[in-house]
């Protein structure tokens, strides 16, 4: 008696009633089980489907299966996406929440920011997201409802010109030892050191205030071996891209200065180290184009 056609109607009569009974059995658990609600992680993952999903033939009143940026880069499939909101101690769902294919997830935060807060009821929370929190627009709004948050910076809001202008010995060290390396001796084990200073979110528009919240840098000194050990392995790469070049100007198929110059902007591109990449194209006695590079400073 359980098929696809008696699901579907199932699913159908729940899905107008679906927050209410989330919420419902989401504060029953709260209140039965004493979870700490004070601190929520928030995340979003995207679901890919098949098949066609005609936008004249769904329901605009629910989430639409649209194209959008979904996590398994299938970009040729439509995709469905949902959040969750799980408690610190223990990680137990108290809210999902289910969004449109097209919908970006940047601006979904707000929304889910209501719904976990209602739950809560008047006590206030701290708010664990990743970096898609961290926009004009969320940060508003989290700043205006009196929500504590936490979320990394996203990697495009701060120039390189503000970590290489950082002097790490005015960072305060910090007591504390990851759980990895907690039987190493000392000498071998990660260290970390931090500085507070000041992030600054502008609006869209000249009129909007200017947001400046607090902001912790992080250095730790495995991930500084690891990006240079990265580094250089890029560099070892394009070092052999760029002899090769060399080797090859004036050639055949490197006649001009203008493809020389091209070719070395691809590698350094290609390689991602147009930062600590330098060049220069000129041309010998016989009028013949010549590469010279050198590894530089980012």
């Amino acid at each position: 008696m359980l098929n696809d056609d008696r699901l579907a109607r199932a699913l159908d009569a729940i899905a107008p009633e679906l927050e209410r009974i989330a919420g419902t059995v989401g504060a029953r658990a709260i209140a039965e089980f004493g979870i700490d609600v004070s601190r929520l992680h928030w995340d979003m993952t995207s679901m890919s489907v098949h098949g066609a999903y005609p936008d004249d033939e769904q329901d605009e009143q629910y989430p639409v299966i649209g194209y959008g940026h979904p996590k398994d880069r299938r970009v040729d499939l439509k995709q469905v996406q949902a959040g969750f909101a799980v408690s610190a101690d223990g990680g137990i769902p108290v809210h999902a929440r289910v969004f449109g294919g097209g919908v970006a997830e940047v601006g979904q935060v707000v929304e889910a920011v209501k719904d976990p807060q209602g739950m809560a009821g008047e006590r206030t929370f701290l708010m664990v997201a990743d970096s898609k929190l961290v926009s004009y627009a969320n940060v508003t709004a989290l700043l205006a409802a009196g929500v504590d948050f936490i979320a990394p910076v996203p990697a495009a809001q701060v120039k390189d010109q503000v970590y290489a202008a950082l002097d790490l010995a005015q960072a305060q060290a910090v007591d504390w030892v990851p759980e990895r390396d907690t039987g190493k001796p000392a000498g071998e084990r990660e260290a970390y050191r931090v500085l507070e200073d000041v992030h600054t979110l502008a609006g869209p528009r000249k009129r909007d205030p200017v947001h400046r919240v607090r902001r912790i840098l992080i250095h730790s000194t495995a991930v500084a071996a690891g990006q240079r050990q990265a580094r250089e392995k890029r560099l070892a790469r394009a070092r052999e891209e760029m002899d090769k070049l060399a080797g090859a100007a004036g050639g055949r198929h490197y006649k001009t200065r203008e493809k020389i110059a091209a070719r070395a902007g691809v590698v350094a591109t290609k390689r991602r180290v147009t930062a600590c990449l330098r060049w220069s194209v000129d041309t010998d006695e016989h009028d013949v184009p010549t590469l010279a590079w050198h590894p530089g400073r980012p």
